[in-house]
C-alpha cells in the first residue's frame, strides 16, 4: 500500500511538473512575441500566421509574429520628418507640424504596436486650433529603430528625448498626450526625468503592467492568473527589467500640472477602477471624462464631438477643472 502511494504520489508530481513547464514555456514564447516586433516583410502577416487551424493553434501557444506597421497617413499640414537620438541608443521617427503664431506644441505618443500616424486625427486637430505638434514612433514601432517594446519602461526614454528637443528649441508651453501605452508611458517620464509640462492629457493608460495583463486576458478569453504573472514575469525578465514595477497609478503621484484623463466604458481592458485609482492619485488639477459608446480605442474619431469639446476646454489657458 505504501509503495502504491508512492508510486501515485511521484506520478502526480511528475505530471504537474512537466504542466509548470510546459506553461511557463508558452508564457515565454507569449511574452516574448508581445514584446517584440519584426521588421515589416520578414515575417508572415496576421493573416497569413491565423489563415489554418494549425496556424491559428500556434499563433494560441507561442504568441503572434508582430511586423512594424506601415506608414499609411501624414498630416494635413506642411511637416518635417525628424531623427531623435534617445541616450541609450535607439533613433526615433517623428513628425514635426510647426504652425505660425503657435499657442504652443503638443508632443502625441501612439499605443503598443501601433505608429505615429494613429493620431493624425488628433495631430490634425490640435493644428486647427493653434497648436504644433510632434508625432513620436517609439521605439520598435513604425519608423523607429529597435525591435523590443518594454511596455513602457523603456520608452519613457522616447519621451524624455522627445520633451528635451522641443524644449531645447524654446517652446515654453509643452503638453503631452498620450493613447494607452504613450498614458502610461507618459506617467513614468515625468516621474523618471522630473519633467514639467505645461499639461497632461491620458487616454485610457494602464494602472499597472499586471493589471492590463490581465486585461488582455480578459480580453482573449483567457483566465487571469496564473497567466498573467507569468507574462509579467517572463516579459520583464527576458527583456532585462522587473515588470512588476511599471506602475503608472504611482507615476502619476508626481505629476503636477493640469491632467485630463479619458476612458472608454466599454473597455475591457482597462477598467473604471483602474481609472478612478489613477484618477485618486493625481494631487493636482485634474479633470475624468467617460465616454459611454467606446472600448480601448481611439477616442477622438468614435466620438469625435465630446472628444473636441472636452480637449479644446482643457486647452484653454483659463480652464477651471
Amino acid at each position: 500500500m505504501v509503495i502504491a502511494r508512492t508510486k501515485l504520489w511521484r506520478r502526480t508530481y511528475r505530471i504537474l511538473l512537466t504542466l509548470f513547464v510546459l506553461l511557463n514555456i508558452v508564457a515565454i514564447t507569449q511574452a516574448y512575441h508581445l514584446t517584440h516586433f519584426y521588421e515589416r516583410g520578414t515575417v508572415e502577416t496576421i493573416e497569413e500566421q491565423t489563415s489554418s487551424v494549425w496556424g491559428q493553434a500556434q499563433v494560441a501557444l507561442i504568441g503572434l509574429k508582430q511586423q512594424k506597421l506601415a506608414v499609411d497617413a501624414v498630416p494635413d499640414s506642411p511637416y518635417t520628418d525628424i531623427r531623435l537620438h534617445t541616450n541609450d541608443g535607439i533613433i526615433l521617427d517623428a513628425w514635426q507640424v510647426k504652425v505660425p503664431h503657435s499657442r504652443g506644441t503638443i508632443l502625441l505618443f501612439h499605443g503598443h504596436g501601433s505608429e505615429k500616424s494613429a493620431n493624425l486625427t488628433q495631430s490634425n486637430t490640435f493644428n486647427e486650433w493653434g497648436f504644433s505638434t510632434l508625432l513620436v514612433d517609439f521605439r520598435a514601432h513604425g519608423q523607429s529603430t529597435g525591435n523590443t517594446c518594454t511596455i513602457g519602461y523603456r520608452e519613457a526614454e522616447d519621451v524624455r528625448t522627445a520633451f528635451a528637443y522641443v524644449k531645447g528649441a524654446g517652446e515654453q508651453n509643452i503638453i503631452l498626450y498620450g493613447i494607452s501605452l504613450g498614458a502610461a508611458t507618459i506617467t513614468k517620464a515625468i516621474a523618471d526625468y522630473d519633467l514639467k509640462p505645461s499639461r497632461v492629457i491620458l487616454e485610457m493608460p494602464f494602472a499597472s503592467l499586471p493589471g492590463t495583463v490581465e486585461g488582455k486576458m480578459r480580453m482573449a478569453g483567457l483566465p487571469a492568473e496564473p497567466l498573467a504573472a507569468l507574462l509579467t514575469f517572463w516579459g520583464g525578465t527576458i527583456n532585462g527589467f522587473w515588470a512588476f514595477n511599471m506602475q503608472p497609478k504611482e507615476f502619476v503621484k508626481k505629476i503636477h500640472c493640469p491632467v485630463l484623463l479619458q476612458w472608454g466604458e466599454k473597455d475591457m481592458g482597462v477598467l473604471r477602477s483602474h481609472m478612478e485609482t489613477l484618477f485618486k492619485n493625481i494631487p493636482g488639477e485634474k479633470k475624468f471624462v467617460a465616454y459611454a459608446n467606446s472600448g480601448h480605442e481611439n477616442l477622438c474619431e468614435n466620438e469625435p464631438e465630446k472628444w473636441e469639446e472636452n480637449v479644446e476646454d482643457f486647452l484653454e489657458p483659463s480652464a477651471k477643472l
